[in-house]
Order: C-alpha cells, then sequence, then structure tokens
C-alpha cells in the first residue's frame, strides 16, 4: 500500500501527485523588475527571496500551468510555501492573474493547490491588493462558466484562504492542515485550534470534504468530470433523467388523503439516499451552506450516471430542512446553472424548521434565495416528491411545471392537522380535512401541480 502523502509536498509535488505520468507543461507571466528590496524598498527583502529560492528551486511563491488529472486538461496552480511562507506578493499577483487568464483563453477548468501564510509585509498594501486581482480574475473565470476546484493544504491562511481557497467552487482539504483566515501567531491566544483546522472547517460547511492525500488524485479527476460538462454559449443539456420509484412495503395509489399522508410518514418508505444510491454510479457532495452551518437533512452536490452524464442534486431527508439547507441548496443549483448541469430535486419534508434558532438564522431569506435559485436557473430543474410536500417548505425545491410524485407522497400547503387546528376543527376531522385539501399523488396531477405519477 503506497505511503501517505506528506501535508508539508513542496509545489511541484502536489503537482506530481495529481498528474502523474500525465505530466505537467510549466508557464509564466510575461517578466517584471521590481525595484531593489521591491515596492517599499524593505531593507534585506532581495537577500531574503534569494535564500528563499537557493532553498527551494523556485523563483517565486507559484508554479501554474497546464496538465491532464485523470482524463481531464486543466490549469493547475500551486503554491510553494518554503518560498516566503507562500506569501503574495506583486509577482504573485502577476502569476495568479496570469494562471486565471490562461483557463479562460483555454476554457479549462481550474484547480488550485493553496498553501500560503497569506500576503507578503515586505510589500506592504502592495501584496495586499494583489487579492483584489485574484477576485477580479476568478470573478471573469466564473462568468465564462468555467469550473474552479481548490485543494487547501498546510497551511491555508489569510487573504489566500479568502479568495483562492475560499473563492472556488469546490473546496477539498487534506486531513490536519491548518486552514482559516486568521493564522497561528496572529489569532486571539486563547482561540481553539479545531476551527482553524481542515476538519474544523468541515464541520463548520466550509470546506466540502476532507480528502487524504492518497485519494486526492481519484477524487479531483471525478469532481472536474462533474463540473467540466457544460460551457456558456452552448445549447442547455437535456433535463435530468427521472429517478425510478423505489420499492415500497404499499401498493397502489392512496385511496384517501389521510391515507397518503400516512403512506409518506410511514418509516418503511424508502427515503433520499435510496433513491440517490440507485440514480448515481458516483455522487460528490458539496457540504455545508458557506455561512457557517449545515443540515445534515439535505443533501446536495453533484453525481455521474452510469452512462457518464453529471446531474446536481439537492435532497430532502424527511426532516424539517434548515435555512443552511437552503442555502446549501441554492449555492449547488446555482453552480450547476452556471456550469450548464442539469439539476435533480428530491422534495421530502414536513416542512421548513419554524423554531426560534431557524428564524434566528434567517429561514425567510433562505427559503426566498432557493426558489429564486430554481426560478433563475437556465438548465432544466427536476423534481420527484418522494415523501411529504409540507408547505412553502417543500415548495421551494421544486420546479415549476417539472415536478413529478410518487404513490408515497403527498403535496399539500399545510399539514391536515395544522390546517384542522386553524379552522378549529376536531382532531377527528383531519381526515376528512385531508381529503379536502386534495393532497394524494393521483389529486396533484389532476391539479397540474405534478406532471406525472413515477412507478
Amino acid at each position: 500500500m503506497p505511503a501517505e502523502p506528506s501535508l508539508r509536498m513542496t509545489a511541484r509535488e502536489t503537482i506530481a501527485l495529481l498528474t502523474g505520468a500525465a505530466g505537467f507543461t510549466e508557464h509564466r507571466p510575461p517578466p517584471r523588475t521590481l525595484p531593489p528590496d521591491g515596492p517599499l524598498g524593505w531593507a534585506g527583502y532581495d537577500a531574503a527571496r534569494e535564500r528563499a529560492a537557493e532553498r527551494t528551486g523556485e523563483d517565486e511563491s507559484v508554479v501554474y500551468g497546464t496538465g491532464v488529472v485523470g482524463d481531464r486538461e486543466c490549469v493547475l496552480l500551486s503554491f510553494e510555501f518554503g518560498f516566503l511562507g507562500g506569501s503574495l506578493g506583486q509577482l504573485t499577483g502577476d502569476r495568479l492573474e496570469a494562471a486565471y487568464g490562461l483557463a479562460l483563453a483555454r476554457r479549462l477548468p481550474l484547480v488550485a493547490l493553496v498553501a500560503t501564510g497569506g500576503s507578503r509585509m515586505q510589500e506592504g498594501m502592495v501584496a495586499l491588493t494583489q487579492l483584489q486581482r485574484v477576485a477580479a480574475a476568478s470573478t471573469r473565470l466564473r462568468a465564462a462558466g468555467l469550473a474552479q476546484i481548490a485543494v487547501v493544504r498546510d497551511p491555508t491562511t489569510g487573504g489566500g484562504w479568502a479568495t483562492v481557497g475560499a473563492g472556488a467552487d469546490v473546496v477539498l482539504a487534506l486531513p490536519g492542515a491548518q486552514v482559516g483566515f486568521a493564522g497561528s501567531r496572529v489569532r486571539p491566544p486563547d482561540a481553539d485550534p479545531y476551527a482553524y483546522s481542515a476538519e474544523g472547517q468541515f464541520a463548520a460547511g466550509q470546506v466540502d470534504a476532507v480528502v487524504p492525500g492518497a485519494e486526492l488524485p481519484g477524487t479531483v479527476a471525478l469532481w472536474l468530470r462533474a463540473l467540466g460538462a457544460g460551457r456558456v454559449g452552448e445549447e442547455p443539456r437535456s433535463a435530468a433523467p427521472l429517478p425510478r420509484a423505489r420499492p415500497s412495503s404499499a401498493s397502489g395509489l392512496p385511496a384517501s388523503g389521510r391515507e397518503a399522508v400516512e403512506r409518506a410518514r410511514s418509516s418503511r418508505r424508502p427515503r433520499a439516499e435510496a433513491y440517490l444510491a440507485d440514480y448515481f454510479t458516483v455522487r460528490l457532495p458539496l457540504h455545508g451552506d458557506r455561512c457557517g452551518s449545515t443540515d445534515p437533512g439535505l443533501l446536495t452536490g453533484f453525481g455521474l450516471r452510469a452512462d457518464g452524464q453529471p446531474v446536481a442534486y439537492a435532497a430532502q431527508c424527511g426532516t424539517a430542512t434548515r435555512p443552511a439547507g437552503y442555502r446549501a441548496a441554492a449555492r449547488t443549483i446555482r453552480l450547476a446553472d452556471r456550469l450548464g448541469v442539469p439539476v435533480l430535486t428530491l422534495v421530502d419534508t414536513p416542512g421548513a424548521a419554524n423554531d426560534a434558532e431557524a428564524e434566528r438564522a434567517g429561514a425567510g431569506a433562505a427559503i426566498a434565495d432557493t426558489f429564486a435559485a430554481i426560478a433563475a436557473a437556465r438548465v432544466p430543474v427536476t423534481t420527484l416528491v418522494i415523501g411529504e410536500g409540507g408547505s412553502g417548505g417543500a415548495l421551494a425545491l421544486a420546479a415549476p411545471g417539472n415536478t413529478h410524485v410518487t404513490a408515497d407522497s403527498y403535496f399539500s400547503v399545510i399539514a391536515p392537522e395544522l390546517a384542522a387546528a386553524i379552522l378549529k376543527r376536531p382532531p377527528e376531522e383531519t381526515g376528512a380535512t385531508a381529503d379536502q385539501l386534495r393532497l394524494r399523488p393521483q389529486d396533484l396531477v389532476e391539479l397540474g401541480i405534478a406532471r406525472s405519477i413515477v412507478s
């Protein structure tokens, strides 16, 4: 069994880990001459650069060029932490901007292998403004519909994390890596170190996956396949195929509204995991809402079907969906739309979480954002209701005009128990209320809410 790659690999070792025998073609920007000791005339800066070059064999903190990962060509940029802590200076900015420009010119995805301590103090504000250059270059790539993947190594802090790292579409991290805006020497002395780790950032929804080095080449290759399918200006891809209905203990269609609700709430009916496992041969989760929270009851990501077709997904798991879940869904739908990848949503929730914590976390705004993401999508969105369709919390993930239902589902403006309570009806009238709401699968088709009942 091959040894686990070192957490502190050099820039070129990290590139070689991903590209293997396929190799790497280095590029360089046009040369620029800096004044003695840099733009600030910082005494000893030139000597420090010379020592760094002698120690690492590099003349800057970033190496970039083209390579093949798996079966996909991409632009790779890799930080050399041994060169002045992988810090960003004016010449680093030249290389970063050129790397993004190369990806744009050749219409290739960009993979950033990040290990940096932040902006270079010896260049002062000139170094700090390189972050603006990186942000602008990244925005141009995003507008062109080209994917950006970041692999954050040890350490990834400061402006490098806040632009190249956290600004990517997908963020992968090596186990044990220090990851955070504040470096170890500038954070509060009593700060919890876990919050600044790859694992802590994953728990907070800032990192999509923590990937062991030995698994990194295969994982990045799969992400490139899943994200690199669409291009702006091409015809939209066909809609995601409908999932097959999974076997259930019940048969036929529900005879009453009460039966429809009972079947949807049954612990024996199949859930989102069963549908996703049947639908995809490979699943690549996107994790978290990028605002510090996660919702385990809503699964998002990209997957590859048996025919190689990429499809993005957002799937409710039968629990009340929290604001973090809606934000993660909106993030996934917008990314898929930008890359030209069709979207599948699975609806299964009694409704949006309505506790005080959810309200403080912005439930209304998060739901509104999900509605807006689906409304604005140019790629086709396909929805299958597999269980409970509880009010607006479920409708936020449903595609107008392309929603389908299973025989184990219902969709309602409100749960029948709550409707009966609002109407001041006794509990024994809940069944009659469910019938009045016309929430059965066959009712939804007849009303034009659903296009079909999937069997």
